[in-house]
């Protein structure tokens, strides 16, 4: 794994231990890493972190991010309401190499008390060096900022 961009953190108290090993990870494989916290595991509201992370992908400060909490559900949904964010749940290798070859997710979200510690190196380290296909995905992906809600 190759380390070419800085990837930013966060989590919530269910996902801390989880972002505190994959963060010395990151850092142990030669990736510049920004953690937004928290940095204990006392109770925090996910929202928060969420935005954080998101805000700072969606603006392009950073290329890729990493959520965590304790089953990845609520950071799913807070970065999905960011322009320009594909933040994908993925709690095996399968859906973290295809959010990425078809889906271009930059944001890459995990449960911490969904999988272990080892898998989740695993698909942080899938996650990372899988490229996006492009093609018929990327005509895909434009049309996801077009998207109005209510009825169609």
């Amino acid at each position: 794994m190759e380390s070419t961009t800085p990837i930013v953190m966060g989590s919530d108290h269910a996902g801390y231990a989880l972002k505190e090993f994959i963060k010395d990870y990151l850092v142990v494989s030669n990736f510049e890493v920004e953690d937004f916290g928290p940095f204990s595991e006392d109770s925090v509201d996910y929202s928060d972190y969420g935005r954080l992370v998101a805000g700072k992908v969606s603006s392009g400060d950073f290329n890729r991010g990493i959520l965590i909490c304790g089953t990845g559900l609520g950071m799913s949904m807070v970065a999905n309401r960011f322009k320009n964010v594909r933040a994908a749940l993925c709690n095996g290798l399968f859906s973290a190499i295809m959010s990425r070859r078809h889906n271009d997710s930059n944001i890459l979200v995990l449960g911490g008390r969904v999988i272990g510690i080892e898998l989740a190196k695993e698909i942080v380290q899938i996650w990372l060096k899988t490229p996006f296909e492009g093609g018929r995905h990327q005509k895909r992906i434009e049309k996801f900022d077009t998207i109005k809600s209510g009825p169609l």
